[in-house]
């Protein structure tokens, strides 16, 4: 059941080509623009995949609520439903994300090339559920990828020392970027995997739960007689 709700998850992906394929080009732009800029081409990249790959996740898991609700009902696993998207998103977001690493390589001369690739697979895995959590809270797509884009602004936006920054889901990208790039010490690894870890911990229990409760099957009232 795992694995045939993440092939149908991927097939409903690529059947939206246009979306897909705009979502995906927005990373590229975002890199294009600061490519003079080495540290922040690389952490825009990053949050550009963030976005999308989590564009991504509320488009599946708004698009898959009836559907997922009639299986719940002949018995399907709610964790298993979730599940089984969340795997469909990650192994596409980490196929993007290895599309770009590639670009690194061939466009930036990146002292620590390896933590590029930590710090893009690191985005992707938070940004599946963060794109959970917000179809969970905002039903329809629209607001839903209005409420994605404001909180990769203010992750952009926001002084990456200040305390609003480290509150945001991404702010491990700021980390990892200055371990990529800049020749500073294994303490900024440390603190982006810690800071990655505690957000990835947060939003794909937030998500799983709610899932399980939205999902969860609903006892009828007794039959007067």
């Amino acid at each position: 059941m795992l694995s045939t709700i993440a092939v149908t998850s991927l097939r409903e992906l690529l059947r939206r080509r246009a979306a897909l394929s705009l979502v995906t080009l927005l990373p590229l732009a975002f890199y294009a623009a600061r490519i003079d800029l080495e540290g922040q081409a690389v952490r825009f990249l990053a949050l550009g995949v963030g976005w999308a790959v989590a564009t991504l996740a509320l488009f599946s898991h708004v698009g898959s609520r009836h559907l997922d609700r009639r299986l719940a009902v002949v018995g399907a696993s709610p964790t298993v439903l979730f599940a089984g998207r969340q795997i469909a998103l990650i192994g596409t977001g980490l196929s993007i994300a290895l599309v770009y690493l590639v670009l690194v390589s061939l466009t930036l001369d990146v002292p620590r090339l390896w933590s590029v690739g930590v710090l893009l697979a690191t985005t992707v895995l938070v940004a599946a559920p963060l794109g959970a959590v917000v179809s969970l809270a905002l039903p329809r797509e629209l607001e839903g990828a209005l409420a994605l884009l404001a909180i990769m602004a203010t992750q952009m936006l926001a002084d990456p020392d200040g305390t609003l920054a480290k509150l945001l889901p991404l702010w491990s990208t700021r980390e990892l970027t200055s371990y990529a790039v800049d020749p500073v010490g294994d303490d900024y690894l440390s603190r982006g995997l810690m800071h990655f870890a505690f957000v990835l911990v947060v939003c794909a229990v937030a998500a799983w739960a709610v899932a399980v409760a939205r999902l969860r099957p609903q006892r009828l009232p007794a039959v007067s007689v």
